[in-house]
């Protein structure tokens, strides 16, 4: 059986703080706090938090990569509860502004550049 990668485009690891508001599918209820990113790509990340989300949520994230904050909405495609009993979820970025996309694109290839240096 081969293990076949379904993502459109590749994640860095990457841990940068953010705030967070999230809502059911309905738009009931809202609940906001922090949390960091775990990695990063131009489609999504992967959040780390105190609190679970449900599958389908729609979150509106404010992240801060390097000196640029980015605010950007997404839907959750999967949760899981981790070993420090923190919360992992798999965030999918829809309705990303010009701006936000590219200023993720920039965080993007300098931290491939760094890396690519070392």
């Amino acid at each position: 059986m081969t293990n076949q990668e379904k993502r459109k485009h590749s994640r860095i690891d990457s841990l940068n703080l953010l705030n967070y508001v999230f809502s059911d599918e309905s738009g009931d209820g809202s609940t906001q706090g922090m949390g960091r990113t775990l990695n990063v790509s131009e489609s999504g990340i992967l959040l780390e938090m105190h609190t679970p989300i449900n599958i389908d949520d729609i979150i509106s994230l404010t992240i801060g990569l390097e000196e640029d904050m980015v605010g950007i909405k997404g839907r959750v495609v999967y949760t899981k509860e981790n070993e420090k009993k923190m919360y992992e979820s798999g965030i999918e970025f829809f309705d990303v502004d010009n701006k936000a996309k590219e200023t993720l694109k920039k965080y993007i290839a300098a931290f491939h550049a760094r890396h690519t240096d070392s």
